[in-house]
């Protein structure tokens, strides 16, 4: 498949001192075309500093930017055919919904007929049809967000960037817009960059994810690769709860938690097992790991339970609101196989 964005050794510095850390730190990765790719991390990690750069806001210190086959590096915003969605929307407020629209076909050249023509098409798609003479005050969080959408779709741009684009929305509007946001990429083909600080929303959203860390690229790869397979302890910890437990090896092919063998190829050195709340199994107490239930707490779905072993305390996610266990009952917890990764110890 094409690569719609090449990041080659890309790096930004800012400021004079060259011992300051650089904010993006000779990074490389693709992000093929029609995919949405997924930068993802915490707080001054350097993800929007990168989608900047994909979009000509900030110039890189040293490596190659390619968009479509084409070098980019130097080029400036205007000519990158590329589109970017805000936060912050920053939809025109004396501007009805329409000419929001419509205003870079204007810029552009494209006559007014034609410019509104397109744009009623562009909100058409985005589900807004009659909200043309509407202003931005007039509308909720979610509409605005659409009209954001529909102002970067009908430039028809060759890359879509995402800039933390449902941290103002509520939880049930962020899950209705990045299932907008996902239907739409999926259905024009587009090639989106999309950051985001989110685990759920990542995961649920991308064909790939890039998780960075201190200005680099700490893993890369499928949404299921990284939560199941992760690279590192804090990729483990910040693609959803992971529990980090020291273990201990058991020949070539597994290593032992206390009383548990977790079948895998060890790394060399000290090792960890990184295990997900749902990967434990609660079995009648004599089997596995030896475990008294302290705390519960009622899902709906399933049940929240806090063990206390010898390991220290274990949180299990039980999917089957009819295994119900009392404070102080016995039992025992395995692990079956999914949802556990044996990494190097930090």
């Amino acid at each position: 498949m094409q690569a719609g964005i090449v990041f080659d050794h890309v790096s930004k510095r800012y400021g004079d001192d060259p011992a300051a850390a650089p904010a993006v730190d000779a990074i490389s990765f693709e992000v093929p075309r029609g995919t949405l790719t997924t930068i993802l991390g915490p707080s001054g990690c350097g993800k929007t500093t990168t989608l900047r750069l994909i979009a000509g806001l900030e110039s890189p210190s040293g490596g190659r930017i390619l968009i479509d086959g084409q070098d980019v590096t130097t080029l400036g915003p205007s000519e990158r055919n590329v589109s970017m969605v805000f936060q912050s929307y920053a939809l025109f407020p004396h501007l009805d919904v329409l000419d929001n629209v419509a205003y870079g076909l204007r810029m552009s050249g494209q006559a007014a007929a034609a410019a509104r023509a397109r744009a009623r098409e562009a909100l058409a798609g985005v589900g807004l049809v009659g909200y043309d003479a509407r202003l931005p005050s007039e509308l909720s969080g979610g509409q605005q967000q659409r009209v954001a959408l529909a102002r970067a779709l009908v430039l028809q741009p060759a890359v879509l960037l995402f800039d933390e684009p449902l941290s103002n929305l509520d939880a049930r509007l962020r899950r209705e817009m990045r299932e907008e946001i996902r239907a739409l990429q999926q259905r024009h083909g587009l090639t989106v960059a999309y950051v985001t600080h989110d685990q759920a929303e990542a995961l649920a959203v991308s064909d790939h994810i890039v998780v960075m860390d201190q200005g680099r690229i700490a893993q890369r790869g499928t949404p299921q690769e990284l939560y199941e397979r992760p690279a590192s302890a804090f990729v483990a910890a910040f693609m959803g709860e992971a529990l980090l437990l020291p273990v201990e090896p058991d020949g070539p092919d597994g290593v032992r938690l206390g009383p548990l063998r977790i079948a895998c190829t060890p790394p060399a050195g000290p090792a960890k097992a990184a295990v997900r709340p749902e990967a434990w199994r609660i079995v009648p107490a004599g089997q596995g790991l030896p475990a008294t239930l302290r705390k519960r707490a009622y899902l709906g779905s399933g049940w929240e339970y806090t063990f206390d072993t010898a390991l220290g305390a274990v949180f299990v996610l039980a999917a089957d609101p009819r295994q119900v266990l009392a404070p102080g009952a016995a039992a025992g917890l395995e692990l079956p196989g999914p949802g556990v990764a044996v990494i190097a110890a930090p």
